[in-house]
């Protein structure tokens, strides 16, 4: 069989390396190093020559690919055009995102099973035959798994889910990416990243009585808002740092992605020792021990960190209270202790009802977690006191399922009506088959999840997902009240008496008995996959083979009409809305029909509709158009506003505007992952210079894009506006394009350079 381990013989070489690139490295600056510029820069694949500069796209060798089960479809579908016969790097594909929340984990299994498997069967056979590891349905979210079994500290991890730095709880890299940048990297290439900036944030005291490591996070989120990250790499530090456990760690790293943040990390600790042991990798702690030296910032770091730093954020954990977020975005934050009054004021809209309350997830399903929120219900248990919500339970993975069963936490919860779900993604991604009588009523739920963008769980713009710890979600479950404060507030039992819930006690950070193995689903990869064949059903639904994109035709863009002009915060989930179209991700042409569903038209007001200029209709579904103007070879624009294309790095909402004719999307900024994958795919992601542009733009405009035979690294773009009254007007736009990024744009798409050569080879 193939090995995709993270195996000492890997590991050492990858610290090897790591040591050798950081000494030339440090040759040429002669200063001391951050730990993700140790991570990165050790990564280097030419680290003699790279240009170490802010300007500089770096040139790194990951050490790894995750790819989840549905951007795992388009990832395989884009790598069999490689034509490559196995991935050039450890690579592992995990079905999580597609199994619906319905009635109960067993159950939803087995009917997603049956229902998506055309898609599992494709991915287990792509898997065997170029050599990638097969999690199948059941075995757990592709970010506890990565954690489990696959992470160590310093590694460049790779991931095709915007939560990949998950991670950095184990003091990774670990990336979120689109899938063509994983191709590239299983195909063989280096994989390009512009300099980040860096955030350092320096933790001093330790956690205690109802604060948990989530409230770092949510802190931080109100602190530095969803685009305060973006471009930037948030590096933890100091003895606050050290005191948390290592899915602790990782709770926080995950949620850096609602901060548009490139990844975050944490150095290499004991806590990190006890995790590795735990999962059976003690072999690495050796490894990790030898080159400590290479997995934390230098001590000059570490005394006088703001020169090292673009910015710093000090946080005293020990004064540090519970937090919520929400609704409707991860960076809307206030400690508990302010809830009751917002809630109170009728001018928010806040339901104080909770309709259902949902623990676990990638984010917050750790033996920890567990433990705290089973705690908090034996309290409940013990005043004879059930949920009066609706409860869900997610376990991370088979692995945390079993052994939170076997030591009595699943029990424990489900003594308060708890409802255990499959080890999968469920809820949080929107795969929920709730209830239609709670159509167009405005309802609250609570959850430990790490994004609550509207539609975003259930579908609908009405549900309001407050986000705070497990442990506080539990609370709330009891009371059936968003208002409720447990740090303050009291329940009442079965005879009707008042009582107040204790803190949480203190929880092992990994069991005592040690994990119960939850492997089960895994498949390795065969030694040989040649003779293995993939099949694709022509007529299938479900799955659809790619084509190549056209090449650029050499020629500016000339009077592009605006096919819808963004207004406020438009999402992945608002441009390729997830939900029930999960299941048509692996056939794009399909797919594409629910493109801008959930955008609002800065024009009307309308989520999803707009104009055809065409015809002159109004009203109009935005895939409609968009098929509409392709159809009479007309290209379009897309107008965007602040921090476009956050959230989630589904691909798909790069993909379906370059099927349907789109050329340009113009936005005041954009986010990290989404500029990426529009740049992948042929598209011109580009920013006004002016912010204040963006409100030049009429609904009648055509807008031409000029002088592109000569765009160029670091070079503006002219751009013209031509009025419907005749008049015109000349902007100035900026782009973050490299030399090489603007070959894909001529080429039509990342993926076609590799077609050229297959072509000419």
């Amino acid at each position: 069989m193939e090995s995709v381990e993270s195996t000492p013989e890997m590991v050492s070489g990858v610290y090897s390396a790591m040591d050798a690139n950081i000494r030339k490295v440090r040759s040429k600056i002669g200063r001391a190093m951050t730990l993700s510029e140790k991570i990165l820069f050790g990564h280097l694949d030419d680290s003699e020559n790279q240009d170490i500069d802010q300007k500089a796209y770096l040139s790194l060798c990951p050490d790894r690919v995750a790819l989840q089960d549905v951007l795992g479809q388009t990832v395989m579908l884009q790598f069999m055009q490689t034509r490559r016969s196995k991935t050039a790097v450890p690579t592992t594909v995990h079905c999580d995102h597609l199994i619906q929340a319905r009635t109960e984990g067993e159950s939803d299994l087995l009917s997603s099973i049956n229902e998506n498997v055309e898609v599992y069967n494709f991915l287990r056979s792509a898997s065997a035959k170029y050599g990638v590891g097969f999690w199948g349905p059941g075995a757990g979210i592709i970010h506890q798994v990565v954690l489990e079994n696959y992470a160590f500290p310093g590694a460049l991890i790779l991931g095709t889910d915007s939560h990949t730095p998950n991670a950095g709880g184990l003091g990774a890299c670990a990336i979120g990416v689109g899938g063509a940048d994983a191709v590239e990297v299983m195909a063989g290439l280096t994989w390009g990243l512009f300099p980040p900036k860096r955030i350092g944030v320096y933790l001093t005291g330790s956690i205690g009585g109802w604060t948990a490591p989530k409230d770092v996070i949510l802190h931080l989120a109100g602190r530095l808002t969803v685009s305060g990250g973006t471009n930037s790499i948030i590096e933890y530090f100091g003895p606050g740092a050290r005191s948390i456990s290592c899915t602790g760690k990782a709770t926080i790293t995950n949620m850096g992605a609602e901060l548009g943040a490139t990844t975050s990390v944490f150095a290499y600790d004991d806590r990190m020792q006890t995790y590795l042991n735990a999962t059976d990798r003690g072999d690495l702690v050796n490894l990790a021990d030898q080159y400590a030296n290479l997995l934390t910032a230098d001590e000059d770091v570490l005394k006088n960190p703001e020169p090292y730093f673009d910015s710093v954020i000090d946080i005293d954990l020990s004064v540090l209270e519970p937090h919520v977020v929400g609704p409707h975005s991860p960076d809307r934050a206030r400690p508990i202790s302010s809830l009751a009054f917002e809630v109170s004021d009728q001018a928010n809209g806040f339901v104080d009802d909770i309709d259902t309350s949902l623990i676990g997830s990638c984010t917050n399903s750790s033996y920890e977690d567990m433990s705290r929120a089973a705690d908090v219900a034996e309290q409940a248990k013990a005043k004879g006191v059930e949920s009066a919500t609706s409860l869900m339970v997610t376990p991370g993975s088979e692995q945390i399922r079993l052994t939170i069963e076997r030591d009595g936490q699943l029990d424990s919860l489900k003594s308060i009506n708890a409802n255990v779900l499959a080890n999968a993604c469920g809820p949080c991604i929107g795969q929920w088959k709730r209830e239609k009588k709670l159509d167009g009523v405005p309802n609250t739920i609570v959850t430990s999840y790490n994004r609550n963008f509207p539609r975003r769980n259930d579908g609908r713009s009405e549900t309001m997902n407050f986000i705070a710890s497990p442990e506080i979600v539990t609370a709330l479950s009891l009371a059936g009240k968003l208002s409720f404060n447990p740090i303050t507030d009291k329940l009442l039992d079965s005879d009707g008496n008042l009582f107040k819930l204790s803190p949480p006690k203190q929880a092992p950070e990994v069991p005592t008995n040690g994990f119960v193995s939850g492997a089960s689903a895994y498949v390795p990869p065969p030694t040989n996959g040649n003779d293995i064949e993939i099949l694709v059903d022509p007529k299938s639904t479900r799955i659809q083979l790619l084509q190549p994109f056209d090449a650029w035709d050499g020629n500016d863009f000339i009077e592009l009409p605006i096919l819808l002009k963004v207004k406020g915060k438009c999402t992945t989930d608002h441009i390729s809305p997830a939900g029930p179209w999960l299941k048509f991700r692996g056939h794009l042409e399909k797919f594409s029909d629910n493109m801008f569903m959930g955008a609002v038209n800065a024009y009307t007001d309308e989520a999803g509709k707009g104009s055809n200029v065409l015809t002159g209709e109004r009203g109009i579904e935005i895939s409609k158009t968009a098929r509409n103007y392709k159809s009479n070879e007309l290209r379009w624009a897309v107008i965007g506003d602040y921090n476009y294309g956050e959230g989630s790095s589904r691909e798909h909402a790069a993909m379906s505007p370059r099927l349907l004719g789109g050329a340009v999307v113009i936005a005041r900024s954009f986010a990290r992952i989404h500029e990426s994958n529009l740049k992948k795919q042929g598209l011109l992601p580009l920013t006004f210079s002016s912010p204040s542009d963006y409100d030049l733009i009429r609904e009648d405009d055509r807008i031409s894009i000029t002088g592109l035979r000569e765009f160029a690294p670091n070079r503006g773009i002219e751009c013209v506006i031509h009025h419907s009254d005749g008049e015109t007007e000349n902007l100035s736009l900026s782009h973050s394009f490299g030399a090489a990024q603007i070959e894909w744009f001529k080429s039509g798409s990342a993926l076609n350079l590799f077609h050229q050569r297959n072509i000419n080879s």
